[in-house]
This record gives structure tokens, C-alpha cells and sequence, in this order.
């Protein structure tokens, strides 16, 4: 068992074998790009096999391709079918996360390896499902690169695809053209797209700004630029590349318009520290609801003007303008209805998918209520009496707790959502209203408690209110953090470092959906109270 065997001779023939890896999110074009690289090996006369590796669990629809080829010869030459460690010549990364996939997995190596990658970003899964901000450092990622690979090349692929009309595969063609990695003139890359037979133009226009990205060093691409947002100039709507935050231009009844206006200037004669925000803080609890709410949130911040103090800089006060926002203009299915079946967002995602005024669009709109949410549309009074029914709330959920599929670009489901969006007269009536009053009540209440003795805790307590987003099953992971935390008020009151525990075990609780690391932190701060 011990004995040395004797060292075979590499076979020369597996140096001219030419190993190459695609790496690419499902939806980019992996595997057209992997055909192209197929047909264009085959007509310079090498044999070829190009092979597939899907890897949902990775992330959603992420895939590897794989092509080896070989200068035809007598012998015929037998292929792996998936990547190895230390052996691949090419790798090809679509999004850049994807670069750093592939550096983890070893298949970019100093020695051998031209690694091509978009440094844009497609978020993972795991990167969404972070309660904060858990979208990883691209910088990090591209250092990893540099060290790694033996030619690196890094632009934004999508970028110059999309400011051609293409797709992201035919710049990534282009910068493999473009590296010299393959022993294959140009023409026979343009070549290999044209037989495809699909978007030649544009593929070609896409491919030929993925050749330059090599030769110029560029890593961005300039984006078509969106319109800026106009000035709220009326009460009630907003739009934009992300409903929650940019505004139209809306014309209105005149007395709501003069209503909204007072209003405003209500809102910059507070203390200037706190007037920009709640400015922002008026306009979106206004686009929420109407102007009579819009008072009543400058009302509760008032109460908290009142008892700050310039010596702070308004620092409670600037803070509550957000968060009392936040929480006026939560997330029912009336809003989520109502953002759905806007104008504007219809007109961005016709962008996005570069859907011309002749071609048909069709959106397909994924909801799965629980029963809390349905019967959170109940009258007050009624609704409060179900969810104190188990039986009730067991039925309710039966017949509502299943995925559903709206395809808001049908007129049945269109006019569905846009009437539930169109409720908000009806929504100060309602269960899930009335539980919001009084769960923010009860915040302020609570964050206002420790002001006297301690400033900052009392401006920590505000924050807390960060946890609590979305709505379903987000929403519900929410509001048991922010108990988790906000019951630990009482544990830290009274120490000099309260606000800056509070501060950790809100980021604490930020770090993961489960709310491992705030358990953690919560008997960190048991231990020694």
C-alpha cells in the first residue's frame, strides 16, 4: 500500500483542450451565450460540447455552462461534463456576485484563468431576505478577483447591453472577442450571432461595445437616464422608479391643493433640522391617505417639538419626523393594491422590459394574503371580533391562505386591485387601522418614557420603529423584534451605555430573518443587568 507509484507522463493532448465556464442568473442569456460559443468553436474546426449545470439552490435560477473544445483531429476526444477546481481557462460571470461565486469555488486560479465579469447587480436571495442591508461589498468581490485571475477583465456588461437594445449575453460575447482568450478572429464571432437569427442588429451593436470594454478598461456604462421627479403639486398621488419615494406632477381640486399647501408650510416653519424631513414625512403620509391625515401627522410631531430642545440639534424631533411617517403610512392591502395598478409603474416596467407601444405586455401580479390580512379590511369592531375567533380566523384562512396569480394586464384583475386600491376612504374604518393607532401610540409613548433621565435612549426608542416593514409574514417577523427590543428598554435604563446597547440590538436584530444574532445580544445584556 506504500509503494510509490510511478509518476505518469501528462498527455500533450489535454493542453489543447480550451475549458470554458458561463456563470449566469436565469433570465440573462446563459444559455444563448453558450450556444453562440458552441457554434462559433465548431465552424473554426474544433470539436465541442457545451453542458449545463442548474443550481437553484444557489440562488434563484443561477446556472453553470460549461464548453470544452479541442482542435479536430484523428482521435476523438472524450469531455468533461462540469468544471473543475484550478482548471478553466475562461470563466464568464454575468452579475458580480457571480465573479465572486466562481472565486470561491476555485474555478479562477492566477496560472491559467481570464476571468470576464459584470460588475452590475442582480440581488440574491439571501441578500433580500436581510432585515437591513444586506446587499454584499462589490469592493471585496473585485479584490478577491484581482488576485485570482490571471487577466481580469470587469465592466458594467448589462449596461452597454441594454443602451443598445440587447441583452446581456451578446456584451459578454463581445468582451470574450475582445480578451484574445480564444484563438478566433472577430469575424467568426460576428458570424456565429448572425446564424442565430434572433436581434442580429442589436446583438452585434451590444457585442460590439462588450469588445471595446477590454481594450478601453471601462468598468460602468452609462445608463439611460431617468426623468427627474417634478415638485408635488397636488395632494394624493406619486410615482416613479420607486412608488414609495418619488413624486408627480398631479393637479387637484383647488381647496385640497390650498389644504396641502398650508399644510407644507407648516411643515418648513419647524425647527430647520426637522423641516426637511417633515416635508418628505408630510408628502408621504399624504400620498397614503389624504390631507386630513397629512395634520395629523404635523400634530403628533408637534408633541414632540414640544419637548425637544435646540441644544440637541432637534435630533428627536428630525428622527420622529421619519419614523412617525413610516408608521402612518403602513403597508395594508389597500396600499399594496393601490401602488400596484399606478400609471407610472405600469410606464417602468414597460421600460424595463423594453416593450415598444405595439407589443402586448403581460404582468403577472404574486400575492398569498393570510387570514390577518383579510380580516384586517373588516370594520373595527367587526374585525376585532374574528381575530378573537379561532374557528372564524381557521375559516378565513382555508379559503384565503393560498398563492394567487393576478395578471393585472387582464381587465378582470386590473379593475380588481385598482377598486381595493381605491378604498382609502374606507380604510380609517378599519381593523388594521385602528391596531396601527394604537400600536404607534403606544411606541411614542414608550420612546418619550426615559426622555428626562436620558436623550439618547429616548432617540434610540424612535429608531427602533426601522424593524417594522413590509407586510404579511415580513410584517409580523417585524413587529416581534421590535417587542424583543423594545421590551429591553427597561432592562438598560438607567445605564450610562442604554442608547448604545439599543442601538446593537437593533442592528442585532437587523442581521437575519430568524433573529439569531438579537437572541444572542438579548442574553448578552441579561448577563450582566
Amino acid at each position: 500500500m506504500n509503494m510509490v507509484l510511478q509518476q505518469k507522463t501528462p498527455d500533450p493532448h489535454l493542453g489543447g483542450i480550451i475549458k470554458l465556464a458561463v456563470m449566469a442568473v436565469g433570465g440573462q442569456g446563459g444559455g444563448v451565450l453558450t450556444n453562440w460559443i458552441e457554434a462559433l468553436a465548431r465552424s473554426q474546426g474544433y470539436a465541442c460540447q457545451a453542458t449545463s449545470v442548474a443550481g437553484v439552490a444557489q440562488r434563484t435560477g443561477a446556472t453553470i455552462y460549461y464548453v470544452e473544445m479541442a482542435k479536430k483531429s484523428e482521435l476523438e476526444p472524450v469531455f468533461a461534463l462540469a468544471p473543475a477546481g484550478g482548471d478553466v481557462d475562461v470563466l464568464i460571470a454575468a452579475e458580480m456576485m457571480e465573479v465572486g461565486r466562481a472565486v470561491m469555488r476555485g474555478f479562477v486560479t492566477p496560472d491559467r484563468t481570464t476571468l470576464i465579469g459584470s460588475t452590475h447587480r442582480a440581488l440574491a436571495v439571501s441578500e433580500k431576505m436581510t432585515p437591513g442591508d444586506g446587499i454584499a461589498d462589490a469592493d471585496e468581490v473585485r479584490a478577491a478577483a484581482e488576485m485570482a485571475s490571471q487577466k481580469l477583465i470587469l465592466a458594467d456588461m448589462d449596461g452597454l447591453a441594454v443602451a443598445q437594445g440587447s441583452v446581456i449575453s451578446s456584451s459578454l460575447f463581445g468582451a470574450l472577442a475582445g480578451s484574445g482568450a480564444l484563438p478566433f478572429p472577430r469575424e467568426a464571432f460576428e458570424d456565429a450571432i448572425r446564424a442565430g437569427g434572433k436581434a442580429v442588429d442589436t446583438s452585434l451593436k451590444a457585442f460590439a461595445a462588450g469588445y471595446d470594454a477590454p481594450q478601453n478598461g471601462a468598468d460602468t456604462a452609462e445608463r439611460p437616464q431617468k426623468g427627474k421627479a417634478p415638485e408635488l403639486t397636488g395632494p394624493v398621488q406619486q410615482s416613479g422608479t420607486n412608488p414609495r419615494q418619488d413624486v408627480t406632477e398631479l393637479t387637484g381640486p383647488p381647496q385640497e391643493i390650498e389644504r396641502w399647501n398650508a399644510l407644507l408650510h407648516r411643515a418648513k416653519s419647524l425647527p430647520e433640522p426637522v423641516a426637511d424631513m417633515a416635508a418628505k414625512g408630510l408628502m408621504k403620509v399624504v400620498d397614503f391617505q389624504d390631507c386630513a391625515y397629512g395634520e395629523t401627522y404635523l400634530t403628533h410631531l408637534d408633541r414632540i417639538v414640544a419637548v425637544d430642545n435646540a441644544n440637541e440639534n432637534w435630533l428627536l424631533s428630525a428622527t420622529a419626523a421619519k419614523y412617525i411617517a413610516n408608521a402612518m403610512a403602513y403597508d395594508d392591502i389597500i396600499r399594496v393594491a393601490d401602488l400596484k395598478t399606478r400609471a407610472p409603474r405600469m410606464a417602468r416596467i414597460q421600460a424595463e422590459m423594453g416593450a415598444t407601444d405595439d407589443q402586448l405586455l403581460e404582468l403577472t401580479e404574486f400575492f398569498h394574503p393570510r387570514a390577518e390580512e383579510i380580516v384586517s379590511l373588516l370594520p373595527a369592531r367587526i374585525g376585532a371580533r374574528w381575530e378573537a375567533n379561532p374557528k372564524r380566523m381557521a375559516l378565513v384562512d382555508r379559503i384565503f391562505n393560498k398563492g394567487r396569480r393576478l395578471r393585472t394586464h387582464s381587465l378582470r384583475s386590473f379593475v380588481m386591485l385598482h377598486v381595493l386600491g381605491g378604498l382609502k376612504g374606507y380604510r380609517m374604518k378599519t381593523r388594521r387601522h385602528e391596531v396601527e393607532t394604537a400600536h404607534m401610540a403606544q411606541w411614542l409613548e414608550d420612546s418619550l418614557a426615559p426622555l428626562g433621565e436620558d436623550y439618547a435612549l429616548s432617540v434610540e426608542l424612535l429608531k427602533n420603529r426601522r424593524l417594522i416593514k413590509g407586510y404579511s409574514d415580513t410584517h409580523a417577523r417585524g413587529l416581534t423584534k421590535f417587542a424583543t427590543v423594545m421590551n429591553a428598554a427597561a432592562l438598560l435604563r438607567g445605564r450610562k451605555d442604554a442608547a448604545e446597547w439599543m442601538n446593537r440590538l437593533r442592528e442585532a436584530a437587523l442581521q437575519d430573518a430568524e433573529g439569531k444574532a438579537l437572541d444572542g445580544a438579548i442574553r448578552t445584556v441579561r448577563s450582566f443587568v
